[in-house]
C-alpha cells in the first residue's frame, strides 16, 4: 500500500511539474482579484503583476530601464521561448549587426522582434490593462499557438510608457466614481479636470517626443530601443469614444524614405486583424487621419529606424471613463476597449511570427540600401565649422542620440548646393573642417528625415507639423548637396566644449559672450548664488578682446558682499557650463562703452511668475515649466489662473502667460490688474495664443493683421463639398519654417544673427507695432520649409513675430511664435532668456 501511495505521489509530482502547476502562474484576474475592465489598475499593481509573471514563467524576463520624474519605475519585458532566452544576447546582437550599427558578422540565430508599447498617453488607459491580458496569453502554458510564435520571434512589452500621467488620471477617476459607473457623458467622471492625464509630469505629449527626447522617460526608453532595434513596433492609443477602431495601413502622406516593404507589411498586418474583427463584427477603419510623416511619433520614429511602425487607436480616452454611452446609444465599456487592443496586439505577434524570415530579411535590406544605395536627391549635408560652437555641440549631441554618423569634409572644395540660409541653389565653398553628414550610412534614411530641406508631401492633408529641419532648428548655417562627401570620422561633440579663464587672476570684471542657452544657464546659476551682473548694449573691445552686444560683464565692485566667494562662484559656474571667461583688469575699453557707462546695464534679478491652470494650454504651460525647471534651472512661481485676482503681483518682476484661450480668466478686471502691474515696471511675456487675448485691448498695441478682401472666383464658389478640407488648408500652415528678420540692436535679439528661422504653427498673423519695437518680422519671400497654404502666405508675410512695447515703466513682450514648442526648437530658447534678463533693464 505504501509503495502504491509513493508511486501515486511521484506520478502527481511529475504531472504537476509537467503542467507548470508548481510555477503558480496566475492570470491577471486571479492575481488582481477582479476581472480586467471592472476597474482601473494603478501603476504599482500593473508593475506587481508583470513582476509576478516574470518570476513565475521561464518565457519572460523583466528589465528595469529607468524612472519617471515622479520616481515611478519604467520596465519592459522580453517574452520568448526558453531556448531563445538562453541565447538572447546573441539574438539581440545579431539583430544589431544586421543594421550595421554593431560590428561583427551575425550568426544564423536571427529572430523577428516585435515591440508593443502601451499607455504613452496617460488617460488612454485601456492599453495597460490590455498589456497584462496580452502578456498572460503569450505565456499561458495551455496556449500552443503562442509557444510556436515565441519559437520564431521575440516579443518586447512596455506595459506603461507614461506612469505619471496614467496615475494622475486613475487616481482622479477613482476619487469621483460611486458604487456604479455612470455612462451618461455629462457625469463628472467624464469631465477630467485641467491638465488631464494625457501628458507626463511636465505636461509634455510624449507621443511627440520620440525623436527629440526632451523628457527623461523618452531618453531612457530610446536607449533601450536602440539596444534591440525591433522589426515591428506598435503604439497603442485611444481616440474619441464615438469612434471605432483604427489600425494599419496608415493614411497618406508617407514620408518618401518609407519603403515599399514597410507599406506592404502594414497591409498584411491590417488584413490579419480584419480576420478577428470581422468574426466579432467589430467596427474598424484604416488609411485615414493617422499618417506617417512627422518623425517624432511612436509609429514614424520606429519606421525611420527600419521597423514597421504602427499606431492602433481604440475609442475611449479620458472622457470615456469606465463606461460611457456613445452617440449610437450603446454603452462602451473599459472591458470592450481593452479586449480590442488585446486582440490587435496578439494578431500583430502572430502575423509577425508567421512571416519572421521575411521580416528579418527586409529589415536587413533597409539598412543595406541606406548604406550603399540611399534614395533621395541629397546625398550629404554640411554644417559650417564657423557656426557657434555651442550650437554645433547641441546638434552633434542630437545626432549621437540618433546613432547618426558624421565627420569633417577633409578638404576644401567649391560646389553647387542648396543653401539653407538663402533657400536657393547656388555655388558654395566648403572648407576642410566643415562638418558633413553623409546618407551613405546605416542611419542614412533617418539623416535624410532630419536634414532634407523640404521633404516632399505626397498629400498636404497631414496630422502634424511639416518641418523640423536641423539647420533651422539649431540655428546653424550649411548646405545640402546632391553629391556625396565621405566624411572623415575625426570629431566628437565634446570637441566643441571647453572652459577657460584668461586675463587677470583677480579681475576688475569677468567678461563672457552671449550666444546660446549655455550662456543663459551660466547667468542663471550665478544669479541664483547672489552674483550681480551687467550686460553691454553695444559692441566693445577691451585689452585685445572683442565682444558683441549682450556680452555679460560681471564686476567685482558690484559683488563686494560676496567676498572671496565671488571668484569661486563665477569660475565654478563657467566650468559647469563650459564657458570661456576673460578677466579684464580695467573697466576702460578700447572701443565701445566703459563698464561704468549706462550702456552697460545692470541685470535686475528676475522674480518670475507663470500663469497655469484652466484657460491655459496644458502643453504650453508644461513647455514653460520644463524650460525653467529642467533647461534653464531657474526658479519660478506658478500661479493658478483661479488665483490671479488674489495674487500679489508686486513681488514679481516678470509674468509669463503661456498659450491658451483664457476663457473666463482674462476678464476686464484681470486685464486691468495686469496692466497696472506692467505700468509700475512689470515685464509681461505673452507666448503664442496668449497674444490674442490682448489684441485691441486698451493700452496694448497688438492688432491682428487683416486679410485683403478678395472676391472668390467661380471655381472657388463651385468647389465640391468633398474638397472642403483641401479648401480649408489653403488658408493654413501646419508647422512651417519662415525666415524672420531680427533687429539685433534690441536686447530681445541679442545673441542672434540678422536672420532667425521660426516655426510658424498657424497662419494667425499680427500687424507691425505702431510704436514700440518690431524686433522680429517676417518679410517678403521668407518661406523656407514645410507645408503652407497658398492663401496663408500673404497673411504670414509682412507680419510681426516678436515685438516689445513700452508700457508705462514696464514692457510687454509679444512672442507670436512659441519658441518653446515641444521643447525641441533649440534656437528659439535664447529669446525667452533674453526676455527675462535683458528686456526692461
Amino acid at each position: 500500500m505504501k509503495k502504491q501511495l509513493k508511486s501515486i505521489s511521484a506520478f502527481l509530482i511529475l504531472f504537476l511539474f509537467s503542467t507548470g502547476a508548481f510555477a503558480q502562474l496566475q492570470s491577471p484576474e486571479d492575481f488582481l482579484g477582479y476581472e480586467l475592465g471592472d476597474r482601473y489598475t494603478p501603476h504599482h499593481r500593473v508593475l506587481s503583476y508583470v513582476t509576478h509573471v516574470a518570476d513565475n514563467s521561464d518565457l519572460v524576463t523583466l528589465h528595469h530601464y529607468g524612472k519617471t520624474y515622479e520616481q515611478r519605475e519604467l520596465v519592459y519585458l522580453v517574452v520568448t521561448s526558453e531556448e531563445n532566452h538562453a541565447n538572447i544576447d546573441e539574438i539581440r546582437l545579431n539583430n544589431l549587426r544586421l543594421t550595421g550599427l554593431e560590428p561583427g558578422e551575425p550568426t544564423a540565430n536571427q529572430k523577428a522582434i516585435t515591440w508593443l508599447s502601451y499607455n504613452v498617453h496617460g488617460n488612454e488607459t485601456n492599453s495597460s490593462e490590455a498589456a497584462m491580458k496580452t502578456l498572460y496569453e503569450l505565456v499561458d502554458p495551455s496556449n500552443r499557438e503562442s509557444k510556436e510564435w515565441l519559437n520564431s520571434s521575440v516579443v518586447i512589452i512596455d506595459p506603461m510608457i507614461n506612469p505619471d500621467g496614467r496615475d494622475r488620471y486613475v487616481n482622479w477617476f477613482n476619487g469621483v466614481i460611486g458604487t456604479e459607473y455612470n455612462p451618461d457623458p455629462v457625469a463628472r467622471e467624464h469631465r477630467e479636470p485641467w491638465p488631464g492625464g494625457r501628458s507626463n509630469h511636465y505636461l509634455f505629449d510624449m507621443n511627440r517626443d520620440w525623436a527629440w527626447q526632451t523628457q527623461v522617460e523618452s531618453q531612457q526608453r530610446i536607449k533601450v530601443y536602440q539596444q534591440w532595434m525591433p522589426h515591428v513596433h506598435v503604439d497603442f492609443h485611444e481616440m474619441g469614444y464615438n469612434s471605432p477602431y483604427y489600425f494599419a495601413p496608415a493614411a497618406k502622406p508617407y514620408h518618401n524614405v518609407i519603403t515599399d516593404w514597410q507599406v506592404e507589411f502594414q497591409t498584411i498586418i491590417g488584413k490579419n486583424h480584419t480576420k478577428y474583427f470581422d468574426e466579432n463584427s467589430w467596427l474598424y477603419y484604416t488609411r485615414e487621419v493617422f499618417d506617417l510623416f512627422y518623425p517624432s511619433y511612436g509609429d514614424t520614429w520606429p519606421t525611420y529606424n527600419g521597423a514597421i511602425g504602427m499606431t492602433y487607436e481604440k475609442a475611449g480616452g479620458g472622457s470615456a471613463g469606465a463606461a460611457v454611452t456613445t452617440q449610437e446609444g450603446e454603452v462602451l465599456t473599459l472591458r470592450e476597449r481593452l479586449t480590442h487592443h488585446h486582440v490587435a496586439g496578439i494578431s500583430t505577434v502572430e502575423v509577425t511570427a508567421m512571416n519572421a524570415e521575411r521580416v528579418v530579411s527586409e529589415f536587413t535590406n533597409y539598412f543595406e540600401r541606406a548604406a550603399n544605395d540611399p534614395a533621395g536627391a541629397y546625398k550629404s549635408f554640411v554644417v559650417k565649422a564657423d557656426n557657434d560652437s555651442d550650437k554645433i555641440y547641441d546638434l552633434l549631441t542630437f545626432l549621437d542620440s540618433q546613432k547618426i554618423e558624421y565627420g569633417t569634409a577633409g578638404s576644401n572644395r567649391n560646389t553647387n548646393a542648396y543653401n539653407y540660409k538663402s533657400g536657393q541653389n547656388e555655388r558654395v565653398s566648403i572648407s576642410e573642417n566643415d562638418i558633413v553628414v553623409s546618407v551613405y550610412q546605416p542611419q542614412g534614411q533617418l539623416a535624410r528625415v532630419f536634414f532634407e530641406p523640404n521633404p516632399m508631401l505626397s498629400d498636404s492633408l497631414t496630422y502634424d507639423i511639416t518641418t523640423w529641419e536641423a539647420h533651422y532648428r539649431f540655428g546653424i548655417e550649411g548646405y545640402a548637396l546632391e553629391s556625396n562627401i565621405n566624411p572623415e570620422s575625426n570629431i566628437s561633440a565634446q570637441d566643441f566644449r571647453n572652459s577657460s579663464v584668461s586675463g587677470a587672476d583677480k579681475p576688475y570684471a569677468y567678461v563672457t559672450d552671449w550666444n546660446s542657452m549655455d550662456d543663459a544657464r551660466f547667468l542663471a546659476e550665478i544669479t541664483k548664488h547672489g552674483v550681480k551682473s551687467r550686460f553691454s548694449s553695444v559692441d566693445f573691445e577691451i585689452e585685445g578682446q572683442s565682444f558683441k552686444r549682450g556680452s555679460l560683464v560681471i564686476m567685482r565692485g558690484n559683488n563686494r558682499d560676496l567676498g572671496d566667494q565671488f571668484d569661486e562662484i563665477v569660475r565654478n559656474a563657467a566650468e559647469n557650463h563650459s564657458r570661456n571667461l576673460f578677466g579684464a583688469s580695467t573697466g576702460f575699453v578700447t572701443s565701445g562703452s566703459d563698464f561704468g557707462s549706462n550702456n552697460v546695464r545692470y541685470i535686475e534679478k528676475p522674480e518670475i511668475a507663470v500663469l497655469m491652470g484652466d484657460g491655459t494650454s496644458s502643453l504650453s504651460a508644461g513647455e514653460v515649466w520644463h524650460f525653467f525647471d529642467q533647461q534653464l534651472h531657474y526658479p519660478t512661481t506658478q500661479i493658478n489662473t483661479d488665483d490671479l485676482m488674489r495674487a500679489d503681483l508686486s513681488k514679481f518682476t516678470t509674468l509669463i502667460l503661456p498659450s491658451g484661450s483664457y476663457n473666463g480668466v482674462l476678464t476686464d478686471s484681470a486685464i486691468e490688474k495686469i496692466s497696472g502691474w506692467v505700468r509700475d515696471g512689470g515685464n509681461l511675456i505673452l507666448i503664442g495664443g496668449a497674444n490674442s487675448n490682448f489684441t485691441s485691448r486698451n493700452g496694448f498695441q497688438l492688432k491682428r493683421k487683416q486679410a485683403e478682401a478678395v472676391e472668390p472666383t467661380d471655381e472657388e464658389m463651385l468647389a465640391s463639398y468633398g474638397d472642403r478640407s483641401r479648401r480649408y488648408i489653403s488658408r493654413t500652415t501646419s508647422g512651417s519654417a519662415f525666415e524672420v528678420k531680427m533687429d539685433t540692436t534690441h536686447p530681445l535679439a541679442y545673441g542672434y544673427d540678422s536672420e532667425y528661422y521660426t516655426l510658424k504653427l498657424s497662419a494667425d498673423s499680427y500687424s507691425y507695432l505702431d510704436s514700440g519695437w518690431n524686433v522680429g518680422t517676417v518679410r517678403d519671400n521668407s518661406y523656407r520649409s514645410g507645408f503652407v497654404g497658398s492663401e496663408a502666405i500673404p497673411m504670414i508675410e509682412n507680419s510681426l513675430s516678436f515685438g516689445v512695447q513700452d508700457y508705462g515703466r514696464g514692457q510687454v513682450v509679444y512672442m507670436i511664435e512659441n519658441p518653446l514648442f515641444r521643447g525641441f526648437w533649440e534656437n528659439g530658447k535664447l529669446l525667452v532668456a533674453n526676455s527675462l534678463f535683458f528686456v526692461g533693464n
